[in-house]
């Protein structure tokens, strides 16, 4: 079958601090096993986004100083990636990726920095720490468990409408507080996950393929031939 999953990867020259960019490559490693071409390309400060032509989206992680200055060219696109994201768009944002679908989130010096107010989320600060270390979550739908790094200031608070990416088995998560980690809405994937996620999690990147894959050819079983796929670690 002669297919290509075209990427948009969002502010990639400005949001790949941890190396997010590794989510496409298990990506395209898994397609490939499936003999479908994985093609991406940056869309940054200036750049039009035309969410037709995409098939999945990756919105990476980066410091307060970079969030700051792309926020107003954010804010342009942010009616398109409403679109996108209500037609079931598939999307996976990493960190301030996470943070800025939101509602708002607190930098560090506790300047407030508006998101585009896709996903019901807020996100506070943490004046005096951090967030660090290895982390494992379960996924309370599918039984899955992901394992991780987590290296973030922000407390990130899910709205109604969002589910955690799963539930906190050892470290930190969204806030520390209430047991969550990453958030679900649709076809968005939030998560404060770098190493990246997809690269230590092939239950998870297999299952975000199926979703692209199913949006673009619904006639083919996709979960029968990922499932025949195996699910490596890099």
């Amino acid at each position: 079958m002669d297919l290509t999953i075209k990427i948009a990867h969002l502010y990639g020259n400005m949001m790949n601090t941890y190396g997010d960019y590794g989510n496409i490559v298990a990506l395209r490693y898994y397609a490939k096993q499936l003999g479908i071409a994985v093609n991406d390309e940056v869309v940054s400060i200036g750049d039009p986004l035309e969410i037709s032509q995409y098939d999945f989206m990756l919105f990476g992680g980066g410091q307060d100083y970079e969030e700051k200055v792309l926020a107003p060219d954010f804010q342009s696109k942010a009616k398109h990636m409403k679109d996108y994201i209500e037609n079931d768009g598939p999307m996976l944002a990493v960190c301030g990726g996470y943070q800025m679908l939101g509602d708002y989130f607190l930098m560090a010096n506790g300047e407030r920095i508006e998101g585009i107010k896709a996903l019901p989320h807020y996100t506070l600060n943490q004046p005096d720490g951090r967030f660090i270390g290895d982390i494992e979550i379960e996924n309370i739908t599918t039984g899955e468990k992901y394992h991780g790094f987590e290296n973030h200031q922000g407390r990130t608070f899910l709205g109604s409408n969002e589910s955690p990416l799963g539930n906190v088995v050892t470290g930190n998560g969204n806030n520390g507080e209430d047991g969550t980690e990453g958030a679900i809405y649709r076809n968005v994937f939030g998560t404060y996950f770098h190493g990246p996620i997809l690269t230590r999690n092939g239950n998870l990147a297999k299952r975000i393929l199926e979703i692209i894959l199913t949006r673009k050819d619904p006639v083919t079983d996709w979960a029968l031939k990922l499932k025949n796929v195996p699910a490596e670690f890099f």
